[in-house]
């Protein structure tokens, strides 16, 4: 079996359960897994492959827990809407969605999080205009070399039944199930390492009905894959959740069977310290997805809190429509910024005095937004195979060059750096013992050939002529 040493690094973040940061560190991989990881003397001499990581920190592969990948066509939409807005607005562009799409827009999507860090990727595609498939997904994954957990969404309670979505955008829920079950059956790897799995994702308590959701849980349990959809992002969805169910949002989908350590939710902004208690004691994730929250003000997702209350929280960039970028490095800078601008304190206003609140500077460090995006998501994701670097780990890794003007004065804490100084792209990403990014370039498509094809789907897509 091939063998790979990476020797040499200025600074290797094991995120082990010690926390190692190993100085002069290296990794020893056979194959696809990872051997023996320490200081490059105690590694050995040689291997088919050696990269010198002089100058650079490697950190585990970052883990994306939450992305609509078909959305990178259609960036800067809705620049100054809310969520139900935003949609609305969208939903009818997205109705010209075809499979082509859907795969060069896959790829685009997974070459900017490998180009920022990303070794995993969950992916939510809830839309299948135009006989779409996941299957086109699934393949392009594939292509670009990255570990995919690809979540078959779906929209099935229309405008006509009270829903959000335009009745066209949605599909009939036997079919929603038939297909899901096909694709477990044909691409989901339960193994250790497995590059694939398959997620059922009913879209959103205001796109699917109560049977999908309970049905969905029933087949997805059968079989032993995991649950996602998105929940309570906005006060908007709260209150039609009241309105339609006579629940809040947790809730409601406690009802429903979807809370345990096989379920995770997208944003969770929304909950009450209650809620929070109920997710850490079943283990229920989130995934917190700090841009996206911004840019729709939808608000600030509780993330300390939670962390301390037991739940496991992963980084997600989610739709590259609402947050309008797909780096992962980015977001877990935002994650850290974000939380110190969080309440913690409100002024009062008397005569003569100021309003406002006070944030915390100390609300998350950066190795706690660097763990969130590694181990925390990996936990989301129900992996122990990744999100860490240890003997019998899956040799997923990322290393970045602190020889450039972004980091001038930073070498004393090279890790702090990587987000603080403002994140820039990775020079090497390995993912399964594959060089999937090389010298910051992408080595398994050619995006020079490749963004061409996407900016025309999109150009045809906005204006409605692309099929």
């Amino acid at each position: 079996m091939p063998t790979l040493l990476a020797k040499n690094a200025r600074v290797l973040v094991t995120m082990d359960d010690e926390r190692r940061e190993i100085e002069n560190g290296g990794l020893f991989i056979r194959d696809n897994v990872i051997e023996a990881v320490g200081p490059t003397g105690d590694l050995p001499a040689t291997a088919d492959t050696v990269i010198d990581l002089r100058d650079h920190v490697v950190l585990p592969g970052l883990i994306n827990t939450h992305h609509h990948l078909y959305q990178t066509l259609t960036r800067v939409i809705a620049q100054d809407a809310d969520l139900f807005t935003w949609l609305k607005t969208l939903y009818p562009i997205w109705a010209n969605l075809t499979d082509e799409a859907i795969y060069v827009s896959t790829i685009t999507g997974l070459a900017e999080l490998a180009l920022s860090g990303c070794t995993t990727s969950s992916d939510h595609l809830y839309i299948f205009p135009n006989d779409c498939t996941l299957d086109s997904q699934i393949r392009a994954a594939a292509d670009i070399g990255l570990r995919f957990h690809a979540a078959r969404g779906s929209m099935s309670l229309g405008e006509s039944q009270g829903g959000l979505p335009p009745d066209r955008v949605t599909e009939d829920e036997a079919f929603i199930l038939r297909d899901s079950r096909r694709l477990i059956e044909t691409y989901h790897d339960s193994g250790r390492h497995a590059m694939t799995r398959v997620v059922l994702a009913p879209c959103s308590p205001f796109s699917v009905t109560a049977d999908l959701m309970r049905e969905s849980a029933a087949l997805a349990r059968a079989y032993g894959v995991r649950l996602h959809t998105h929940l309570a992002e906005t006060i908007e969805e709260e209150s039609f959740c009241l309105e339609v169910f006579g629940l809040r949002p947790v809730p409601y989908v406690e009802s429903l069977g979807w809370t345990g350590d096989d379920v995770w939710h997208a944003h969770c902004v929304h909950m009450s310290t209650g809620e929070i208690d109920l997710f850490g004691r079943t283990g229920t994730g989130v995934a917190h997805c700090p841009s996206s929250n911004m840019r729709l003000a939808s608000g600030i997702c509780r993330v300390p809190e939670m962390r301390r209350a037991g739940v496991p929280v992963g980084l997600g960039v989610d739709g590259s429509a609402s947050n309008d970028s797909g780096h992962l490095l980015a977001e877990a800078r935002q994650a850290m910024l974000l939380q110190r601008v969080a309440p913690d304190r409100y002024l009062s206003e008397p005569p003569g005095g100021r309003g406002g609140f006070a944030g915390l500077a100390g609300a998350m460090s950066a190795r706690e937004a660097l763990e969130i995006a590694t181990r925390g998501s990996a936990a989301v994701l129900g992996r122990d195979d990744v999100g860490h670097l240890a003997p019998g780990m899956s040799a997923d890794f990322i290393a970045l060059n602190l020889n450039r003007v972004d980091y001038a004065g930073a070498w004393h804490d090279p890790v702090s750096a990587i987000l603080f100084c403002g994140p820039r792209g990775v020079d090497l990403s390995v993912v399964n013992g594959r060089v999937v990014v090389e010298g910051g370039r992408l080595t398994t498509v050619d995006l020079d050939a490749h963004l061409p094809r996407h900016n025309d789907i999109s150009r045809r897509m906005i204006s409605g002529d692309a099929r």
